[in-house]
């Protein structure tokens, strides 16, 4: 069984990944240095932290994760693990991964921040990781920033929230979420199901 490996920046919901993941159909660990990511079939930046303090650890393992990708390692970024993806973010000092150009802005303050609960997704590109799910479906958000891609082809999915913001991107071997598919039931799980086939192709 293919092997995923979850990134430990320092920050929590690592164990609900990790067991959505499993039920996915990957065997999965959890890991912080860059000889546990050369493991990898896959791997996961998760979810719930801060920029900054994440993109400080993300610095040993930057050339280890460039080279992954490279040879087509499948890579999931979920919520902050998908703001690393990009270059800074208004939270806080800190360089991202830089895997696409873009920044991460704050949610407009006209509504209740952070963003917290249900909410649908507009499908604006066909992409694997959203095979057999449904325009308009609900997904589960804890945010307060979302990311703003220079290249918009690689937008996959927008959610309403004050504003149109992107709820996931896809560039080849590249998947992230704004939203987060191991809080998110059946659905999430099927999202999961649909990464998990791009580990196993």
């Amino acid at each position: 069984m293919p092997e995923a490996v979850i990134f430990d920046y320092g920050v929590g919901n690592l164990l609900s990944l990790k067991t959505a993941l499993e039920k996915a159909g990957l065997t999965v660990s959890i890991g912080a240095t860059a000889k546990d990511l050369a493991k990898a079939d896959a791997i996961a930046l998760p979810g719930v932290g801060s920029f900054t303090a994440a993109s400080s650890k993300l610095d040993a393992v930057t050339e280890i994760l460039q080279t992954k990708i490279k040879e087509g390692t499948p890579l999931l970024g979920i919520c902050l693990g998908l703001q690393l993806f990009f270059e800074t973010s208004q939270e806080g000092p800190g360089d991202g991964l830089a895997l696409f150009k873009g920044k991460n802005m704050q949610l407009v303050n006209t509504v209740k921040v952070p963003h917290m609960g249900w909410n649908t997704i507009n499908i604006v590109k066909p992409n694997e990781l959203f095979d057999g799910i449904a325009e308009g479906t609900y997904v589960y958000f804890v945010h307060s920033l979302y990311p703003v891609p220079k290249d918009k082809s690689i937008i996959c999915t927008t959610t309403e929230y004050g504003t149109t913001f992107t709820s996931s991107v896809a560039s080849k071997n590249l998947y992230g979420t704004q939203f987060h598919p191991e809080k998110s039931g059946d659905v999430g799980l099927k999202i999961l199901k649909n990464f998990v086939k791009t580990v196993v192709k």
